[in-house]
Parts: structure tokens; sequence; C-alpha cells
């Protein structure tokens, strides 16, 4: 029962969703969404373009208001791609992150130096120029982070430190970017091009060749996103990238000074696409923590129904072995009683030991029953792939190797390591080979935690799975034993766990061996034989 259940949690976890939004592949319903999300925003382009230069007024609460928030959200969408790499950590999302953090912290920067928003010349910087390069960097470093996600995105290598170590140092290095471009803006920006010289309303040429600029970077990344699209992260990051595009495209074209319908419909269009993308990623992270829940519900009401089974199949058991037991001892004290009279009945003795064989037989019926129950249930040797099994039970404790920060390093060197075996009782061996590896390591630093998980042939014929730790290794005097039944070295375990993995093993043609234990750890080997074609 327990080996069938182990299959379907195994099928489960390839078909279920991924657990974060980074990773949840998009669907027509997204599609669609985006799709008229840019539908609409060239509409309202297309109708602001001939009066993009038409000055309505200065506003001076219009910034503050609009790019203070605008900051919040980038921020608060920079929190939430962190989270989301806690999970599942794909180094591609700490620049996602990070250009979030660019965004919001230059967006804020921007605000505080733009003279009328927190003061009448600004609070930072000179009247003219800084604000400008503040956008400059705004709508520089934003691209060009998600340019490294979108080339670094599908790459599954696992970085040697922490997770938190990793987000601390794309913090780090972010704020230090952040405060040395300041630097060079506020306090270096007379060395700087200009974008104003004469006034706040007529800019420079440089502004034009910017605004092109800015537009050609737009286009290429969203291009190189198009390209290596596949979730709705990256969805709604191009529509983020264009929501900048048609009004660089215009103010390329026409100009747009300060204060005119240009000015401020980009200020719109950069909040609208600022607060959607947080609003899609709250949304669908609410959505996954739903279907979560649900499952765990239903985890935990078959878990119940697991137990009852159980408990119903072990009454059962009993029932049948107590029986011819409660006979066996029945007769051994008739039969003492007839040994002790005088004189002893031996014909009598005879028939009582008869009785007792006949009931100890059936009790090895009723086991046997048992076992060829279970094994005609869940036993289904198929030809398989040790590295795919591997690779499966990796994924599904990932997020506790990923807890314990355990680093993983994967060897599989054999092409096509096909052995005939059922997935799920061999997915099983390694699922406790691996567990057992990492409680040998909960004792050792954290930056010790070294898990090697790889295959090799063996005679040309056999396969070899093994599975080195780093932990504290088997004592000597347990080294002979450690497969026997009911042994274990643990202050809780049962000792059941490698025995049933060496039986499993060996019922395929293959064995299960501790090949090798000391002070800097263990070494595990399954070796089974290749699958031939008439297997």
């Amino acid at each position: 029962m327990l080996k069938a259940d182990t299959r379907q949690f195994a099928v489960a976890a390839d078909e279920d969703p991924p657990l974060v939004v980074a990773l949840l592949p998009y669907t027509p319903r997204h599609r669609a969404m985006a799709i008229g999300v840019v539908a609409g925003m060239l509409a309202v382009s297309a109708l602001l373009a001939p009066f993009v230069n038409l000055q309505i007024g200065r506003l001076d609460s219009f910034l503050p208001v609009v790019q203070t928030v605008m900051s919040a959200a980038d921020l608060l969408t920079a929190t939430l791609l962190f989270a989301q790499y806690s999970v599942q950590p794909h180094r591609a999302l700490l620049f996602a992150a990070s250009g979030y953090i660019f965004a919001g912290s230059f967006a804020f920067l921007q605000t505080l130096s733009f003279p009328g928003s927190y003061a009448p010349n600004g609070l930072i910087g000179d009247v003219y120029n800084t604000p400008a390069w503040f956008f400059v960097l705004w709508y520089t470093t934003f691209p060009l982070s998600i340019l490294s996600y979108a080339l670094l995105k599908g790459r599954e290598e696992q970085s040697p430190r922490s997770v938190r170590r990793n987000i601390a140092i794309t913090l780090l290095c972010s704020i230090a970017t952040i405060a040395l471009f300041s630097w060079l803006a506020i306090g270096e920006v007379e060395h700087l091009p200009k974008f104003f010289t004469t006034g706040l309303m007529l800019q420079t040429p440089l502004s034009n060749q910017f605004n092109i600029g800015f537009t050609l970077l737009g286009c290429f990344v969203l291009l190189v996103l198009f390209v290596r699209s596949r979730t709705v992260l990256d969805l709604w990051l191009m529509v983020t990238l264009f929501a900048a595009i048609p009004n660089f495209l215009v103010a390329a074209y026409a100009g747009s000074a300060r204060f005119s319908v240009g000015w401020y419909s980009a200020r719109g269009f950069a909040l609208i696409a600022s607060c959607l993308l947080l609003s899609v990623l709250v949304t669908e992270m609410i959505v996954l923590y739903a279907r979560l829940a649900n499952a765990l519900v239903m985890q935990r009401r078959e878990r119940a129904n697991r137990f009852m089974s159980i408990d119903a199949a072990t009454a059962a058991i009993a029932h049948e072995i107590r029986s011819p037991l409660g006979s066996i001892a029945l007769n051994a004290e008739t039969a003492q009683q007839v040994l002790v009279a005088q004189p002893p009945q031996l014909e009598e003795v005879g028939a009582i030991l008869n009785d007792i064989g006949q009931a100890s037989l059936r009790v090895n019926d009723t086991i046997t029953s048992i076992r060829k129950l279970f094994k005609d249930a869940t036993d289904q040797p198929t030809i398989t792939s040790v590295e795919e099994v591997a690779r499966q039970v990796l994924r599904l404790l990932q997020h506790d190797l990923q807890f314990d920060e355990v680093f993983v390093e994967r060897e599989f060197r054999v092409d096509a390591p096909l052995v005939h075996a059922d997935p799920a009782q061999l997915q099983q061996v390694v699922l406790n080979l691996i567990k057992n590896a990492m409680e040998a390591m909960a004792s050792a630093p954290r930056n010790c935690r070294r898990l090697n998980i790889g295959t090799r042939m063996e005679r040309h014929s056999f396969v070899v799975l093994f599975i080195q730790d780093t932990g504290t290794g088997v004592p000597a005097q347990d080294r002979s034993r450690i497969f026997e039944g009911f042994f274990t070295t643990k202050p809780s375990g049962m000792g059941l766990g490698l025995a049933i993995c060496r039986t499993i093993i060996e019922r395929y043609g293959g064995r299960l061996v501790l090949s090798k234990s000391g002070p800097q750890g263990s070494t595990f080997e399954v070796t089974l034989p290749m699958a031939t074609s008439s297997a």
C-alpha cells in the first residue's frame, strides 16, 4: 500500500504545476489579457500622438504622487521576486529583482530632484539636468537587468552559496550601483552632457538621441524576451517593456517637453505597467496558494484514509494470525501437561505436535498470501532510466535540500542508463538513501553539506548509481549490520528503511552496498543490470 502511494506521489510530482509564478507557463487567457493591455496602450498612444507637445500646465503634485506610488510598486515587485527566488532559486530571478530595485530607486530619486515636487528647486542635484539623468539611469538599468534575466532564464545551475547569501549579495551590489550612479548624477552633473541649458521647457537634441537609444534598447530586450518567453513573468515583463516604447517613439519623432501631454502620458503608462505586473504577481500567487491549500487538505484527507486502511488491514491480519497462534500456545501448554503425566501419553503428544505444525503452516500461508497480494498490486517492473528517477527524487526534495542548505553535485555520466525495475520502487530506494544522507549531514557545518549523486558503468553491463554525503559516516562496528532489519543508529528509527531498499534492489538482480564510510562521509551504491531488448 505504501509503495502504491509512492507511485501516485511520483506521478503527481511530475504533473503538478510549478510552485512559483516565475516558472508558471502562461495560458491563452494570460496571452489574451496581455494583448488586450498592449492594444489599449497603442490606442491611447495613437490618440495622444497629435497632442504630444501640447502644454496643459504645470501640476507639481502629479510627479511626486505618481512616481512615489510607482517606486513603492517596483520595490514590492522586487520583494516578491526575491521571495520567488527563495522558493525556486533560479539566478535569473535575482537580475529581474535587481532591475525593479533600480527602477524603484531611480524613480524616487528623480522625484526628490525634480523642481516643484518636494521643494521649489528639488531636494538634491541641480534644477535642470539631475532629474533627466535619473530618468536615463532608470530606463537604462531596468531593461539591461531584464536582458540579463532573459539570457539566464532556463539555466538550473545551483549556486554553492545559500539562498539568503545570494539575495544579500544582490541587494548590496544593487545598492552600491545606485549609490555610484547617484553620486555621478548629483555631485558630478556639471561634467555630464546637458539635457537642458536655458530652462525647464526646452530640451537639447541630446534628449531625442537618448529617446531613440531607449527605443532601440527596449525593442532589442523585448525581442530577446519574446524569443525565450515561456512563463507568466516573461509575458508581463514584455508588457512592461512595451509600455515605454510608444512614448519614446513619439518623443523622438515630435519631441516631448516637460508638462506636456506626452510627458504626463509617459508617466501614466509607466505607473500602469508597474502596478499591472505587481497585480499579476499577487493574483497568481494567491491562485497558487489556493491550489496548494486545496492540495494540502486533500493530502491530509488521503493520509487519514490511508491510516484507516492500514488500521483495517492490520486488524484483519491480526485476526487471521491470532487464531492459529492461540491454538499453538494452547497445544504447547497441553503437550507440557501430557509429558509431565505418569506415564507420559506419547501418542497424544504426537497428535498435539501435528496440530501445532498445521497451525504454523496456516500462519505461513496467511503471511505468504498477504505478501503476494501487495507484491502483485505494486510490483510493475518496466524499462526505466536510473538517471531520470534520481532527477525526479531531487525535484521532490528540492525544497528540503534548499532549506537544509545542501549543495547538490550531479555526475550523470552514463548515456541512457536503462534498467528493468519498478520506477516507483526504485524511486523509493533513492528517496530513502538521499534522506538518510541529509540526516547524516544535519550536524555538519552549513557550508560543508554536499551531496554528490551520479551514475557510472561497471563491466559494461551494470549501471551504478552512487550517493555520497559529507556527514559523520557510519561507525565501523555498525557497517556490517546497517542492512539488517530492525537495526538502526537513529534515536527514533525503526531500522527497516535500508533493509527494504536492499530487498527491492535484489529483487531486480542488483545489489545495494555501503561502498565507503568515514569521518568525511559515506557513499552508498546501487548496482543494477542494464536492460536488454528482451527485458
